[in-house]
């Protein structure tokens, strides 16, 4: 399951998204610091794939896969030294597997400005430096101990000293982890610290109505600059809180209408789904009997038996082989009877590398 962790300053439209994205009612008040518990909402992917199956297959249940969005308080300058209420919440999105970092990108005389101006790139410095100095705490904490280890001769300490003392000096300038491209070998040493800005940013530009429909306005430009003058592992996916909290109210049948009116293509909630797949490398398969239909979340490259411990790690552990029939054959020829008829199945072993829209059958003996 992919987790997201949303961050951003007070009133740039944090908890309006969370709202519209799980419809879980955290309160959007136009006041810093009313979201004070850490709301967490479950979000189904959307997979135009997966009614299609369940029309062929016509399972008990259709079971999509899901993100998990984690939201926490408006984060102000200062907070990693306890202003606001930020550096409490910063370890409830420690376990996501990506940051999301609302920035408002628009003009609006009745919502405040925490302070006091719209500008993107100053927005996003003050999350990064706040950021940067919730990590630098975990990481001093952490190089204390290794220093001492590594005094007696600990080999484990010694190797972990330079990624640490790497990470210490750029935290200590407010820098995050990604300005300092930290190595293949220093982000495994690194990782069980769960640092927030080695973490893959997505940033959710809240903008206007028209900017959705192709027309870029100033903020989201100095946002897009900053960002590729910061050179991180980055995304930017425009929306529109006011728009997205309007969709939310609407019946599901609805809401394509409602966009097509706006002439927009999709939700803020799909794109910004997609773009977190794409950013950290993700993609689904499906398995398909008569109990349920459901699409699993895999990385691309997963081996077979690696796809199979999403399910449970005894299918990975005795796995035999992996019937394995892509989507298109698979609803062309009417489910698993069809496809075995035409030969389209195939007995897939340990080495094979799982596709996009693949339909699985596991074999295994534990």
């Amino acid at each position: 399951m992919l987790k997201l962790g949303i961050v951003g300053l007070p009133n740039v439209g944090k908890s309006t998204l969370f709202n519209a994205l799980t419809a879980a009612g955290a309160e959007a008040a136009n006041y810093p610091f009313c979201t004070v518990e850490p709301n967490v909402g479950m979000v189904e992917v959307p997979d135009p794939r997966l009614p299609k199956l369940a029309d062929v297959v016509q399972p008990k249940r259709t079971v999509p896969a899901v993100v998990q969005f984690v939201d926490i308080a408006g984060l102000v300058k200062g907070a990693a030294e306890g202003e606001g209420l930020g550096n409490k919440f910063l370890a409830n999105i420690r376990e996501t597997d990506a940051i999301v970092h609302v920035v408002r990108c628009f003009e609006d005389p009745d919502v405040t400005h925490v302070m006091g101006s719209v500008d993107p790139a100053r927005d996003r410095e003050v999350i990064e430096f706040e950021l940067a100095l919730s990590d630098l705490a975990v990481v001093e904490k952490r190089l204390d101990k290794t220093r001492r280890s590594a005094k007696t001769g600990d080999k484990e300490a010694l190797g972990e000293l330079p990624a640490l003392e790497k990470a210490q000096r750029a935290l200590a300038e407010g820098k995050g982890l990604w300005s300092v491209k930290p190595t293949a070998e220093e982000k495994a040493l690194l990782q069980p610290l769960a640092l927030l800005t080695a973490k893959p940013v997505l940033y959710a530009a809240n903008v206007t109505d028209a900017e959705l429909s192709g027309h870029e306005g100033k903020h989201l430009k100095a946002l897009r600059a900053a960002v590729a003058a910061g050179g991180e592992e980055a995304e930017i996916v425009p929306f529109s809180a006011k728009i997205e909290a309007e969709l939310a109210e609407l019946p599901p049948e609805d809401r394509t209408e409602f966009l097509a009116s706006l002439g927009i293509e999709s939700a803020g909630l799909d794109r910004l789904i997609r773009a977190g797949y794409h950013l950290l490398g993700l993609q689904t398969y499906f398995t398909a009997g008569e109990q349920e239909v459901r699409a699993w979340t895999i990385h691309r490259g997963d081996t077979a038996p690696k796809a199979a411990a999403v399910i449970h790690t005894d299918f990975e552990r005795g796995f035999i082989r992996a019937e394995t029939v892509g989507y298109e054959e698979f609803v062309g020829n009417g489910g698993w009877k069809g496809a075995k008829e035409k030969g389209v199945v195939r007995s897939e072993g340990k080495e094979y590398v799982v596709r996009d829209g693949d339909v699985m059958l596991f074999r295994f003996n534990v």
